[in-house]
């Protein structure tokens, strides 16, 4: 039976205290207990043991937790990277690391208060673009607190969200891509300054709109040349250390197949061909179509993700062309679709677009040929 204790506090009154025996903990199989003290009088100290000896035996009974969210939230990790992609891991600790532990990390998790978090919600609000997923991540690690019996509520569920009001004077941002004949232009320059490879990476990247990941992670195995198809299986991506992994790619509709046109199809084959050569001729051992990377060093190890930006920047800059990024030539492949006049349903599928939105909404601006076409069509309408 637990002891009520009489003791001297600093200021030189007296108060009671107890430590009570709440069971053994199922994942450690210690004993639990906890000490709770300040009481005025030994009734006080008494009431308090009874009532915590009767809320000890229920199985939803929360001791209040001490833990720092910091080592909560290494608990939550621990069950999190079993849920999603290596890739998604790493940046999640990146966003967790950078913006939430600094804030949130040395606090006793059941201290943490609703103000508290909303203040910092409106913090990460005035910098950082993605800080719902800040929220998200920080109101997973209290959900998981709940479901481990620290916590019974999660404060970040009493935050308001803040919302970005539209400045009608500020320009929207368009992502950089390429119109038909800057397009033309620039595949001309990569044909006469690249080498063969580096040139079929950027003509593959302009006629299919795969992403980065995507063209790093081509296998042999995933062009058909009898039916003219390339098929998207998995993607590259990087983990901690800077660690290069190939998984599944980014959605279930991200797994696509996609026609190819003769002229790439016809260069595919040509590389396959010097690719062999090459290999044959340094000794360097070649793999079976089923492992065997399109696109590799002169080692045949893997190409690092940046590769193509560090020869697009050189070009670039040796050409004096407008600016343009490598996920670009995706942007500029889905807006030649439309302007082409692909129907919106087969762009969606061809670009890999879970929802039809992203392909509205990220590329409605279709070109700027097309938007100054309108007015024209209109006018020669009227004239009739």
């Amino acid at each position: 039976m637990p002891k009520i204790k009489k003791y001297k506090k600093k200021d030189g009154t007296y108060a009671y205290k107890f430590q009570a025996y709440l069971g053994v903990d199922p994942k450690t199989g210690k004993p639990k207990k906890t000490t709770r003290r300040g009481f005025e009088t030994r009734q006080a100290a008494n009431v308090a043991l009874s009532k915590l000896t009767v809320q000890s035996t229920n199985a939803n009974f929360i001791l209040d937790s001490h833990l720092p969210f910091e080592k909560v939230a290494d608990m939550w990790l621990e069950q999190y990277r079993h849920t999603v992609k290596a890739s998604t891991l790493t940046s999640q600790k990146v966003a967790l690391r950078k913006h939430v532990l600094p804030l949130f990390g040395k606090i006793p998790i059941s201290k943490i208060t609703i103000p508290y978090c909303q203040e910092q919600v409106n913090h990460w609000f005035t910098y950082y673009k993605k800080f719902n997923n800040l929220i998200m991540i920080t109101s997973q690690v209290f959900q998981y607190a709940i479901n481990v019996r620290l916590l019974t509520t999660n404060p970040m569920d009493g935050i308001i969200r803040p919302k970005r009001q539209m400045d009608i004077d500020q320009e929207e941002y368009t992502a950089p891509y390429y119109s038909q004949q800057q397009l033309t232009d620039f595949l001309k320059i990569a044909k006469n300054d690249c080498d063969e490879m580096v040139f079929l990476m950027f003509r593959i990247l302009a006629f299919t709109g795969l992403r980065k990941g995507e063209l790093h992670a081509l296998r042999w195995k995933d062009i058909d040349f009898s039916r003219g198809t390339l098929s998207v299986k998995q993607t590259l991506a990087t983990t901690e250390g800077w660690k290069l992994i190939f998984q599944t790619p980014k959605t279930r509709k991200s797994i696509r197949e996609l026609s190819l046109d003769d002229e790439t199809l016809r260069l595919i084959r040509q590389w396959k061909m010097h690719q062999k050569e090459f290999f044959f001729k340094f000794g360097t051992k070649v793999m079976l179509d089923q492992d065997q990377l399109l696109f590799t060093s002169a080692e045949n190890k893997v190409l690092y993700l940046d590769f193509l930006n560090h020869h697009l920047t050189k070009l670039i800059k040796e050409n004096n062309l407008d600016h343009m990024t490598v996920h670009g030539f995706r942007h500029t492949h889905c807006s030649l679709l439309l302007e082409a006049g692909t129907p919106i349903k087969e762009v969606q599928e061809r670009m890999g677009h879970t929802d039809i939105k992203t392909t509205m909404n990220v590329y409605a601006h279709v070109t700027n040929k097309k938007r100054e076409e309108t007015g024209n069509r209109f006018a020669q309408f009227m004239s009739i």
